[in-house]
């Protein structure tokens, strides 16, 4: 496949985008969600899609957040830690279920009892923003957007 910035090509989708994103944050506030539990849900989704441009950024802005490297080196295995609350691992649980929605091999149950422990505004707003951060995975990574030191 070429290396096609798709967003530079035709940019109203790129603006759909964007706008759809904004959206999807909105919901997120509406609904409670902490900034920080955002930030987590989209490097997580980055994590399992392997989109380098979207872990570096969201990386770095749920450290102004206020995460840790702790919780940031632990996330890819977050269900055999201690470090996340009962918000963050439902969060986590939605984001790897719909980022993995069509590898069924992929899928585990982690044991989190999300409609036990979030609203269903959080567990459908966390669904929206892990949509969203799947999309700009794509985008970002069909596109080749440059990641270097």
């Amino acid at each position: 496949m070429s290396h096609v910035n798709i967003g530079k090509i035709y940019s109203a989708p790129y603006q759909a985008m964007l706008e759809f994103a904004a959206k999807a944050a909105e919901a997120g506030a509406d609904a409670g969600l902490s900034p920080l539990l955002v930030e987590l849900v989209k490097v997580r989704a980055s994590q399992l899609n392997g989109c380098a441009f979207c872990l570096r950024m969201h990386a770095a802005d749920a450290v102004k957040q206020g995460e840790t490297a702790d919780r940031l080196a632990v996330l890819a295995g977050w269900w055999e830690s201690q470090y996340f609350t009962p918000e963050e691992q439902a969060a986590l649980q939605i984001a790897e279920r719909v980022t993995l929605i069509g590898d069924h091999g992929r899928l585990h149950d982690r044991g989190i009892d999300v409609d036990g422990i979030l609203t269903e505004k959080q567990i459908a707003a966390v669904t929206w923003l892990t949509v969203v951060i799947n999309s700009w995975n794509r985008i970002a990574i069909t596109s080749h957007y440059p990641v270097a030191p």
